[in-house]
């Protein structure tokens, strides 16, 4: 599942896949809030959900995503 997560944010601008990992804790130790997310990346709370919110619609879109992660989706 990790290696499948790894290609889907793969997918992204940098920037996308960066928030996505903060936010949801791939590769950290803790999930991050969106205000400490935008306070380590100098930009607002809402840019970040903006980014964020993008960020998973563009993953949802993509049809290679979609069937690579359905299996572990049910």
């Amino acid at each position: 599942l990790r290696q499948e997560i790894t290609k889907a944010l793969a997918t992204l601008e940098e920037r996308e896949a960066q928030i996505l990992r903060m936010h949801f804790g791939i590769d950290q130790r803790y999930p991050m809030t969106l205000e400490e997310i935008a306070e380590k990346l100098g930009l607002t709370r809402e840019r970040v959900r903006q980014i964020k919110e993008i960020a998973i619609r563009k993953l949802r879109s993509n049809p290679a995503v979609v069937e690579h992660l359905r299996q572990y989706l049910g």
